[in-house]
């Protein structure tokens, strides 16, 4: 059998976690480094392919691929759960698989996290003087959490949110059950906004769902809402939260994703009293090397033996 060459466009530290791995289960195995960026020249030993977002900081690859792609390729993985940060023709060759489910924990703690900081007030009520000022703090339990959308973010979010006591309301894309027990389906969009009293968003960026909230669905939202965009910044009109932000009725927004990003510098959300604002981070974690090795090395056994990867890319899915 011929050597087993990856090319990863990782971080070298990354990269270090799969060659580690691989020397266990697959001897002889090499992890090229390869550049961030459009993948390009790889040696035509290379079959495999772990590539990171390249369309990002307001790059983006031509329509056209590099000339000889896919080259040897046979399989390419993507770090992303997403897929609009890549180019259409990365899609048109090889099968493309995503990191689906791998940050998923991460990304619901974080908007977990974000949520206890509103309802407690945190970091306002500390205190730096002897001038306390008691303040009657919003309870969890008994709250009502909107998720738009319900994949591997929405169950871990909503598996947490049900442990506190949190009544958890959903919508998602297809008619499949929730695999949480104790969710409920929301209606429509509109219901979903006018029953949350924290609401995430955690569905795909597709031609679809660009702005599908929008200033008809926002003055649905009911008072006081403290809307949390941990997907795509694309998905929210942010003239329109800008206004409902001024006008009513949203109380708070925590967004850790922008449309662009990172925004430029004087943009109105940066300086906006309740607007909490995040370098789009919420994915990454001291442990995001172990996280990508596991779900790449999975679903290469099973390109070895000649599966099919679980979480093939779907370009009209958004995943």
């Amino acid at each position: 059998m011929s050597t087993l060459v990856i090319a990863s466009q990782l971080d070298r530290d990354f990269n270090d976690v799969i060659r580690q791995r691989l020397e266990q289960t697959h001897p002889g195995a090499q992890v090229l480094d390869a550049p961030a960026g459009v993948p390009s020249d790889l040696p035509a030993e290379v079959s495999v392919l772990l590539a990171r977002p390249i369309n990002v900081r307001g790059y983006l690859a031509s329509d056209t691929p590099p000339p000889g792609w896919p080259y040897g390729l046979k399989w390419v993985q993507v770090v992303s759960s997403g897929i609009d940060f890549y180019p259409k023709w990365l899609f048109d060759g090889p099968p493309v698989s995503t990191s689906r489910g791998s940050a998923a924990d991460n990304i619901a703690e974080f908007a977990l996290a974000s949520i206890f900081a509103a309802a407690k007030r945190l970091p306002d009520i500390w205190v730096h003087d002897s001038q306390w000022q008691f303040s009657a703090l919003r309870p969890l339990k008994g709250s009502t959490l909107g998720l738009l959308g319900f994949g591997a973010i929405g169950r871990s979010l909503a598996t947490k949110a049900r442990a506190l006591g949190i009544h958890v309301l959903a919508l998602r894309q297809s008619s499949t059950p929730f695999e949480v027990e104790g969710v409920e389906a929301a209606q429509d969009i509109h219901q979903l906004f006018s029953r949350s009293d924290h609401l995430v968003l955690a569905a795909p960026l597709t031609d679809a769902t660009r702005h599908i909230v929008n200033r008809a669905v926002l003055a649905s939202a009911k008072p006081g809402l403290h809307l949390i965009n941990i997907a795509r910044g694309g998905l929210l009109d942010h003239g329109a939260l800008l206004a409902a932000l001024d006008e009513g009725p949203l109380g708070l927004a925590s967004l850790d994703v922008t449309d662009p990003e990172p925004l430029p510098d004087g943009h109105p959300l940066y300086a906006h009293p309740r607007v909490r604002l995040s370098p789009h981070t919420s994915a990454i974690s001291s442990n995001s090397r172990h996280e990508i090795a596991d779900s790449f090395l999975a679903n290469l056994e099973r390109f070895l033996n000649g599966l099919a990867p679980e979480n093939l890319a779907n370009p009209q899915r958004g995943y």
